[in-house]
């Protein structure tokens, strides 16, 4: 299995995360935009994985392999990004946000696949491979929110380019892996996503990453003006995926031990509370401290569970198409409403009432979750 090669793409795809998440929102507003043209624009990044990922993983499950078309989306990623060094209009902005959303967004989910065919039966190993993305994005964050003040906002394009740079040069050296095996007899999408369970957990995933769409657009902006500076806001990240890495390496351990479905409820209640708490007690560091190490539960946790299901709703041929679905209706339509409604809420009810949304979300998430996951058997086609 070759472990760096693939450590390697985590590290460079979540580093180039790391300057968007926490700084993009904050780029654009030193460009004069609204928060409701914030909360827009970083919709439209975000709708770009109701698309992408099912189209990549479409084509990629047609194919004899998966890594030509994920080279392929790397180097128009990077190249589709180069505008926005240019770029200071709203549509223009929204153009360019849309077209390298849709060949970034086409990655993951096929890299994803990929990596589960390396792994084959050592499927717990994902989480020590996942971590470098974590590892990635604390770098990233810890590095702008200290160089920020000195060199200024306009270094978080600079970042996301020399990351895309890496992205696509990683890729070139990821040789394919396909299944050991491809079972027959599977079904096809549309028959598996019938089936109540896993209609359930897919609506779960979305109403988590939904919950997210605030944090996303705004948390960084909310800090800033609660008198927070770059460094700290970059620090609380940061923090925020120094516990995720942490639940990444106990991941093994604790499915092993209790399975998906506890883990996801539990993912889903905690979340109800981080967004609670981030609404309410900006001004209160140790508590702000306290919320970010509940992105161990909110991301870490729930996603490594997420994956889990996911390899074992979608099998064989379904097998790319399954990651990209996961991928495009939680990360993509569940976080673009989500960010388009912070937008929307922002400017009307305040930090507060917009991330009670988010913990009201994750909460019907958790109620959705308790009812249907892992409460009947999943019938192979």
């Amino acid at each position: 299995m070759p472990y760096w090669r693939l450590s390697g793409f985590y590290f460079a795809y979540f580093a180039a995360l790391g300057a968007l998440l926490p700084f993009w929102g904050l780029y654009l507003q030193e460009l004069g935009l609204s928060p409701l043209a914030i909360g827009q624009l970083m919709g439209v990044f975000m709708a770009t994985k109701l698309l992408a990922p099912n189209l990549w993983g479409w084509i990629a499950d047609r194919s004899a392999a998966r890594m030509p078309f994920i080279r392929l989306a790397a180097f128009l990623t990077l190249l589709s990004f180069l505008p926005l060094f240019f770029l200071r209009d709203f549509w223009g902005i929204a153009l360019a946000t849309g077209l390298f959303g849709f060949f970034w967004n086409g990655l993951l989910p096929q890299m994803e696949a990929v990596t589960l065919n390396h792994l084959g039966a050592r499927i717990h190993r994902y989480a020590r491979i996942r971590l470098w993305g974590s590892l990635g994005f604390i770098l990233s964050v810890l590095s702008l929110g200290g160089l920020i003040p000195d060199f200024g906002i306009g270094l978080v394009p600079w970042l996301v380019c020399l990351c895309y740079l890496g992205l696509w040069l990683s890729t070139l050296h990821i040789e394919e892996c396909p299944p050991a095996t491809v079972p027959e007899g599977h079904g096809n999408l549309w028959e598996r996503i019938k089936q109540p369970e896993i209609a359930a957990f897919l609506a779960s995933a979305f109403l988590m990453q939904m919950s997210h769409g605030t944090y996303y657009t705004f948390y960084s902006i909310h800090l800033s003006e609660t008198g927070y500076s770059s460094l700290a806001v970059g620090a609380l990240w940061a923090g925020g995926v120094v516990a995720e890495i942490l639940i990444f390496l106990q991941m093994p351990r604790l499915l092993d031990r209790f399975g998906p479905r506890p883990i996801l409820l539990t993912s889903l209640g905690l979340a109800a509370l981080r967004w609670l708490l981030i609404g309410a007690f900006a001004a209160y560091p140790w508590v702000q401290i306290f919320a970010q190490s509940l992105h161990a539960a909110s991301f870490g946790a729930f996603h490594a569970a997420a994956i889990y299901l996911v390899h074992g709703y979608f099998t064989g041929s379904l097998q790319g198409q399954g990651q990209a679905l996961y991928n495009s209706l939680g990360f993509g339509a569940g976080t673009a409403l989500g960010t388009f409604l912070s937008g929307f809420f922002w400017e009307r009810w305040g930090a507060f009432g917009t991330f009670s949304l988010s913990a009201l979300s994750a909460a019907l998430g958790g109620l959705i979750a308790w009812r249907w996951v892992q409460r009947q058997e999943i019938r192979s086609g």
